[in-house]
């Protein structure tokens, strides 16, 4: 792979190429990029939607939309720190192009962003839960009726996949989606293959899947525009992944280590002095002792080592990424470039404990159980309103469950496996809260 092709500008629908050296600096297109995600309806969503605690409502845990904030900035800070030491290493990318080494951030930025934008209510146990009303739920007696690589789609529902979906697919008046350059799309691609073959090897990009297969045409396009290495043989779709998609994973990894552990100590999961304890450990060649020791409140005291323990992971994968660049381009790193960080056994620590005290906390357990039972129970729901529909039976009940749904999304689907992967699709898009409403509207009507 090489960065002039990997850092592509063009937009889905593009006639003609977009060349850096002619943009203008005060729009560029990768932080349009960002402008167009987070304006976005889906991005808004995020506010009320599960990143540790589901339907939290106390001012200081982390929803997805703060924490997507939080990977963008960090990725950012990565996405820079690297570009900066690229465009040392290939001049003529500056010289002849005009890149810069904040497009690299900007890029970073943006895909971190999204990285979470397609995930569905209810945290990753929402994943599941769709994945089983298919596997083992009211929805198995479809699994004939479809292709193995739909049914793996289906029953193996993704997050990754749904958001390259949500940010890429048409509809009338909206070709595109959001329009994101291909740079930034590779980016957010950590994943970039179909369903099946499932985790074919244990090669970090083979660990979920990136596509469904309404889209694995233009996801075929996006990776061949970028000079994306294939690496499954016909018919199967799958590719090494872009080099940044490594740094957007890093951001994410960094974040959901520290900050959900902070958000334990917080909410009392995690006592201050474990926090300490292994937070120190993270910080223990750069913090600033004298200064720690003025720290009254152990709100200042998490904050400052959280802070310390951002940047020295920041410091560290920036140099792990740079180390292996050669092997990265080649296609032959198939790591995440944390499994590589001098800091792994202290973030392997932390994130043991909070799978303990937090991941696996009381609250916690009882709120997926009713995210379970409400996703269930909107799939079922919904999908057969839908099929009805689309076969001329719906009920008064079901036309009526029908409107529910935003006139934006209420399109017709010919083919069974696309309009059940649009129901799981308008479900994702549900907030948490939103889906707790309409299940409520749903039980109040069956009673």
């Amino acid at each position: 792979m090489n960065w002039e092709q990997l850092l592509s500008l063009k937009r889905q629908g593009d006639s003609s190429k977009r060349l850096r050296i002619e943009q203008d600096d005060t729009r560029l297109g990768f932080e349009v990029d960002y402008d167009r995600i987070i304006f976005s309806a889906a991005f808004r969503s995020l506010q009320d939607k599960t990143q540790v605690i589901p339907l939290s409502k106390t001012d200081f845990v982390h929803t997805r939309l703060t924490h997507s904030l939080e990977v963008s900035v960090v990725g950012r800070s990565i996405g820079r720190l690297v570009g900066k030491k690229i465009i040392a290493k290939y001049p003529y990318l500056k010289e002849v192009h005009g890149f810069q080494a904040n497009d690299f951030g900007a890029i970073v930025a943006a895909a971190s962003l999204a990285h979470d934008i397609g995930n569905p209510p209810f945290g990753h146990s929402g994943e599941k839960a769709i994945g089983e009303y298919f596997s083992i739920g009211n929805g198995r007696h479809f699994k004939e009726q479809l292709t193995p690589k739909e049914w793996q789609d289906l029953i193996d529902f993704e997050g990754n996949a749904n958001g390259f979906s949500l940010l890429t697919s048409s509809r009338p008046g909206i070709e595109g989606g959001l329009r994101i350059s291909f740079a930034t799309l590779g980016a957010f691609m950590k994943y970039p293959k179909e369903s099946l073959p499932k985790k074919p090897t244990k090669n970090i990009s083979d660990k979920k899947y990136g596509f469904f297969q309404t889209d694995k045409h233009f996801f075929e396009e996006v990776a061949t525009e970028l000079g994306l290495i294939s690496n499954k043989k016909e018919p199967d779709i799958g590719f090494e992944r872009h080099p940044l998609a490594y740094l957007v994973e890093a951001a994410d990894d960094i974040c959901y280590t520290i900050i959900d552990f902070e958000d334990g100590i917080n909410l009392g999961l995690i006592s201050e002095d474990y926090a300490l304890e292994y937070l120190i450990k993270l910080v223990k060649d750069t913090i600033d002792t004298a200064k720690y020791k003025t720290l009254i409140t152990k709100e200042d005291r998490i904050s400052y080592l959280r802070a310390l323990a951002i940047g020295n992971l920041i410091n560290d994968v920036v140099t792990v990424f740079i180390t292996n660049e050669t092997s990265i381009l080649e296609g032959t790193f198939p790591f995440a470039l944390t499994e590589k960080s001098k800091y792994k056994a202290q973030m392997e620590d932390i994130i043991n404990l909070s799978v303990k005290n937090i991941y696996q906390s009381k609250e916690v357990i009882e709120k997926e159980i009713t995210g379970y039972q409400i996703l269930n129970n909107l799939l079922d729901k919904f999908i057969t309103a839908y099929n009805n529909d689309y076969a001329g039976t719906a009920t008064s009940y079901d036309k009526l469950l029908l409107q529910i749904i935003p006139e934006k999304q209420l399109v017709q689907k010919e083919s069974l496996y696309e309009r059940l992967l649009h129901i799981c699709h308008f479900v994702s898009l549900l907030t948490d809260g939103k889906a707790v409403l309409y299940n409520q509207i749903i039980a109040a009507n069956n009673c």
